[in-house]
């Protein structure tokens, strides 16, 4: 039965015939393209290392490799000077590479930027700018041009024109990004664009965190779908191959806590997880997963970086006090020595991993900060833990805050799930253990380094219409409180519309006094001393004059005017959003006329009133701001009245509810956005450094052909062979190119272009190319012409076949052509004379005359005489094929006699008169017409193959009826003689 408000498809031949088969014609190519378009890239923005994951018909879920074939890429990018003096742009290392300039380099590597991101440079008196100065001394920051005041870095590599304008950290980050893009494109094949992404953060970031990576990506050619925290990516990874109990059933759900602690930071995401049953298509119901974050706590410099830093430090001082430094110089003038600190930061790094897996380890360097100083250092796992006693203390506040936020205990959690890669560090899950009180809650059942990175794409692919994947309904919380400002009689009001762990989502709908066009701003309440950090501002354009029209068209009264707005925080980012807003009153509505009242009568009027669609979801929260007491007043009246006039039987009026959408113009607060000039000046620069580095490749890849061909070149001087092919008197002359290219190459080439190197290599290939193909010439001519004069031969052997067989089949034919004229003849006679007279044979007197000979007789040899042969049939092969074998035989044999002969009257040297494309080019012909004989061949053998098979299984058939027959004869003559013997007894 089909469901109600819906009509089945019409059935009909042409529709079945025509119409589907033309739309599947049509969706094909949709299918086709929208493939192409599909790709989703799940990207795990980390402090140390990106990750990234693509999602992809028939791609489905895999890690994008770095260029040196990691699964992770270290968050670096290093600016290189160039060998060219004048290079307006620097070259760019990524990942390890830029790692490993950083000794050399120290101003130009820039790692560990998600630091950075959205805040304030404040003079470089922020905290964490600060503390971020201090490990890397060599860089220059400062504050942003264009009145961002955010953090921006100088380089000095770039060009006189280039270097005016400082690198926002957003425009570096994108550099970084589109890196992992082009992997990611390499991945999903050739002429890819992958655009769409997911990407991870933080809970603790801010509205200026998100809003700085969002324009990162941006800057980077990427669309992000959603932005999603790293606990949340970490579960919707957990739950992709798990089920939960199910609330519908009345079971409890499962609460879990995803401990995250990464290279920068630290951390505790509280989250529910449980399944329901909720309507699916028709009358059927179907089980959703459901994941929902119900709290965070952090720790933002807890992290790998921070317990680096410990080994940093006991370094510079062991360093300090070593015997060649110790009294010349301080920890501060250490600490401010950019490659010593680069060298201490790298080995820090390792000595940290080395110590989670063993009691100690050791480090040296030679030359550290001084050319004489060789400095040895060693470490221990106990020495270790000993300087981190105050960072292990720390790992239980980001758990605790979580579970407060939460309004749960830690005998609720049924798990803490580890993430990052510090939770390796042995100290850290101690301490985890004696929180929860036993090792049984401490979970390593996630990829600690890449279950965000896969939780993110399987985020971007259930948003992705392409792909079908495990329904999850997956909820982010707010992680800070969102405030409500505005203005009403002359006061500044505030209301708390969202808390730290309202979910992102769903909307609230604000009812406001203000009848007038006004302008109200969102703010995220920040920090410990609630300080409100402006994120939105939104602005009613036509509110005045609603207001207006209600009044004077609809009679509306002031009291009974309503201005209302939907508000959510944003799928897609987690900040407030406005989504509609309107402004109504009740009116009386209109009387309905006849048609209306016998449409209603029968059900078929409007429904749209009466209608509701189904809903899965809790209805939409209400929230009234400054209740008016006139208004509730009078409505209380006009209960109070209709129900008096219901008890008086009297009609009621009826009303209806007068909607005037209200436009609204919003604006970003905060940190101010970069102008659409400064946008346009920063991908112009993006743009510029993307073809320098595409210049760059082509340039090193012409260098490098030319320095291979001059090496090979001065081989084939020396080659006796190639002595003979070349032209008289052009190996001096390539000798003296040989030479003239190398002492250009290696002393004048440092400015050329890509389109000198290419000249050089062509002018040394205009000699050498030449003289290599007539090499190879002689070298391959020979067999080549062996191979087409036996094809020759083997033609000429086919040729007589054909010849013979076409013969015999004409042979065949005379012959019976005459013997088909001499029996006509004879017929003819015998069908004249008269039959002969009965012999006296008595066996045959009693036998009646058969009245049907004479006719018969007549009509078979009227048959006979009509069966004359109307021409040759031939049994193989027919006169044409012996002519275009022929003719590809006389041809090709006489060319090839000229040929010959033409090229033995030449040298080595000279051009080759018989080419072996042109014999080639003559055994192609040859292999289609021997070919197409070949198989008519093998057809014909396969037939003549199955009719002796047949033959064969014919005569043991009738040996084995005769042998019956045998049979049958000998019993007979058994029974007869039987029968003999009983007459005589």
């Amino acid at each position: 039965m089909a469901l109600p408000g819906r009509q089945r498809l019409p059935t009909s031949p042409f529709l079945s015939l025509v119409i589907l088969p033309f739309l599947v014609f049509l969706l094909s190519f949709a299918g086709s393209a929208s493939a192409a378009g599909s790709a989703v890239l799940g990207l795990d923005v980390g402090t140390e290392y990106f990750k990234a994951t693509l999602v992809k018909p028939g791609v489905p879920l895999e890690i994008v490799l770095s260029k040196d074939s990691k699964r992770k890429e270290p968050a670096a990018i290093a600016f290189k000077p160039t060998k060219e003096s004048n290079a307006p742009f620097p070259e760019r290392f990524y990942g390890s590479g830029a790692l490993a300039l950083a000794a050399r380099y120290p101003d130009d590597v820039y790692m560990n930027l998600k630091t950075l991101l959205g805040l304030p440079f404040n003079d470089g008196n922020d905290g964490t700018v600060k503390e971020y100065w201090s490990r890397y001394p060599a860089l220059k920051l400062e504050s942003a041009p264009d009145g961002r005041g955010s953090v921006a870095m100088r380089t000095n590599r770039l060009g006189e024109a280039e270097r005016k304008d400082a690198f926002l950290v957003e425009e570096i980050l994108a550099m970084q990004l589109k890196e992992v893009k082009s992997n990611a494109d390499l991945l999903a094949g050739k002429g890819s664009d992958v655009r769409d992404v997911v990407i991870t953060y933080p809970a603790f970031y801010t509205a200026e965190e998100k809003k700085s990576l969002t324009m990162a990506a941006e800057l980077a050619g990427l669309k992000i779908e959603a932005l999603v925290s790293d606990g949340l990516a970490v579960g919707l990874n957990y739950a992709t191959s798990r089920t939960f109990p199910s609330v519908s059933d009345g079971e409890k759900p499962e609460y879990h806590v995803v401990f995250d602690m990464g290279a920068g930071s630290t951390t505790a995401s509280v989250l529910r997880f449980q399944s329901r049953q909720v309507k699916d298509i028709g009358k059927y119901n179907k089980t959703v997963q459901e994941i929902n974050v119900l709290g965070a706590g952090w720790d933002k410099t807890l992290g790998g970086d921070s317990l680096n830093d410990l080994i940093v430090n006991d370094m510079v001082e062991n360093l300090v006090e070593s015997m060649k430094l110790k009294g010349k110089v301080t920890v501060e003038e250490v600490k401010a020595h950019g490659k010593t600190m680069s060298r201490l930061w790298k080995d820090a790094e390792k000595a940290r991993q080395v110590l989670s897996a063993n009691g100690d380890t050791s480090a040296s360097f030679e030359g550290l900060f001084d050319e004489e100083v060789n400095f040895k250092y060693k470490i221990t796992r106990v020495h270790f833990e000993k300087l981190a006693a105050s960072h292990a203390a720390r790992i239980n506040g980001p758990l605790e805050r979580a579970l407060e936020s939460a309004n749960l205990k830690l005998n609720d959690i049924d798990s803490i799930i580890l993430h990052g890669g510090a939770v390796r560090t042995p100290f850290v899950q101690k301490q985890l253990e004696k929180i929860s009180g036993s090792s049984k809650k401490i979970r390593s059942n996630v990829n600690a380094d890449e279950a965000a990175v896969f939780g993110a794409a399987f985020k971007g692919a259930a948003l992705s219409p392409s792909f079908r994947v495990k329904e999850i309904r997956a909820s982010d919380a707010a992680s800070y409180p969102v405030i409500l400002q505005w203005k009403s009689d002359g006061k500044d009001r505030n209301q708390k519309l969202f808390t730290a762990t309202s979910q992102v989502g769903p909307e609230k709908q604000v009812t406001v006094k203000n009848l007038d066009d006004f302008d109200f701003s969102f703010y995220q309440q920040v920090g410990q001393d609630g300080d409100n950090l402006p994120v939105l501002s939104v602005e009613t354009q036509n509110l005045t004059a609603s207001v207006t029209k209600l009044k004077d068209s609809f009679g509306c009264s002031a009291a009974n005017i309503t201005a209302k707005f939907n508000i959510r925080l944003n799928p897609i980012n987690g900040l407030p959003q406005v989504t509609s807003g309107n402004v109504s009153c009740e009116v009386e509505a209109e009387k309905k006329g006849i048609v209306d009242d016998v449409k209603g009568f029968f059900g078929l009027g409007s429904k749209k009133g009466d209608q509701q669609p189904l809903g899965e979801d809790e209805a939409s929260e209400s929230i009234t701001l400054e209740p008016e007491v006139e208004s509730s007043t009078t409505s209380a009246s006009d209960a109070s009245t209709t129900s008096a006039t219901k008890d008086n039987g009297k009609a009621t009026v009826q009303t209806k509810l007068e909607i005037i959408p209200i436009a609204l113009k919003s604006t970003p607060l905060g940190t101010k956005a970069p102008s659409a000039a400064e946008l346009g000046r920063i991908r112009g620069r993006l743009s510029a450094f993307d073809s320098s580095d595409r210049d760059r490749v082509l340039r090193e890849e012409a260098l490098n052909e030319l320095e291979s061909f001059i090496y090979r070149s001065r081989d084939l001087v020396d080659n006796e062979e190639f002595a003979t092919a070349i032209k008289e008197g052009q190996l001096s002359t390539l000798q003296d190119k040989i030479s003239t290219s190398s002492d250009w190459l290696y002393e004048e080439s440092d400015n050329a272009k890509t389109a000198d190197f290419q000249a050089k290599l062509k002018d040394l290939k205009s000699i050498v190319d030449p003289a290599l193909k007539r090499m190879k010439e002689s070298t391959d001519r020979p067999a080549r012409i062996k191979l087409l004069q036996d094809m020759i031969k083997n033609a000429e052997s086919m040729k007589q076949l054909i010849e013979g067989q076409i013969k015999s089949d004409q042979d065949t034919y005379s012959s019976a052509l005459s013997a088909s004229s001499t029996s006509t003849e004879q017929t003819e006679t015998s069908s004249s004379t008269p039959a002969p007279a009965a012999s006296g044979d008595d066996s045959l007197d009693d036998l009646d005359d058969d009245s049907y000979s004479s006719s018969s007789s007549k009509t078979s040899t009227k048959t006979a005489a009509a069966a004359k042969p109307t021409g040759p049939k031939y049994t193989l092969f027919t006169p044409t094929d012996l002519s275009s074998l022929t003719e590809i035989y006389d041809s090709s044999k006489l060319w090839v006699e000229e040929k010959l002969a033409l090229q033995e009257t030449l040298t080595q040297s000279d051009d080759p008169a018989l080419t072996v494309v042109d014999i080639d080019s003559r055994l192609r012909d040859f292999e289609r017409v021997l070919n197409r004989m070949y198989e008519r061949m093998t057809v014909a053998s396969k037939k003549n193959s199955s009719k002796k098979t047949k033959s064969k299984d014919k005569k043991p058939e009738a040996e084995k009826s005769k042998g019956k027959e045998k049979e049958k004869e000998k019993k007979e003559k058994a029974k007869s003689t039987d029968d003999t013997r009983k007459d005589e007894l």
